[in-house]
């Protein structure tokens, strides 16, 4: 694998729940973050780019989601990564299980992977400027 930087950062934080939308009224009265229907979103700053707003999401899931599947745990890290095309390659070639295809949205490109404990990451290339642009209250393009 080479030198270069791979993951940029954590880009979420999700786990399994009886009640998620309780979790988010909880978690909105308790300690006051924002939520909607995915959970809530952190705003942060690149260091390499200040400029640049970078965010982060947290979501409870329904404990019956399939989406964490193959891995049996209660929880998923969603790690920020640059050239997500390239990283699984090297992911692949170097024996990392690969879990499904990359997929393309309006925000982002993502793909899985497990872990040697069969934990399921989610790898994450971001477009930060939809949220900037949803949250400034732009339009996308």
């Amino acid at each position: 694998m080479s030198n270069r930087k791979k993951v940029t950062g954590v880009g979420g934080i999700f786990f399994k729940s009886d009640n998620p939308k309780a979790m988010h009224q909880w978690y909105a009265d308790k300690l006051g973050l924002v939520t909607n229907e995915y959970g809530s979103l952190f705003e942060f700053r690149n260091s390499e780019q200040p400029e640049k707003k970078n965010y982060l999401q947290w979501s409870p899931f329904q404990d019956t989601t399939n989406y964490f599947k193959p891995s049996k745990k209660e929880f998923m890290i969603n790690f920020r990564v640059a050239h997500i095309e390239e990283l699984i390659e090297e992911l692949r070639s170097s024996g990392v299980q690969i879990v499904g295809e990359i997929e393309s949205f309006e925000y982002g490109k993502f793909a899985h992977i497990m872990d040697p404990e069969g934990n399921k990451i989610e790898l994450w290339e971001p477009v930060d400027k939809v949220f900037t642009n949803l949250y400034d209250g732009h339009t996308t393009r």
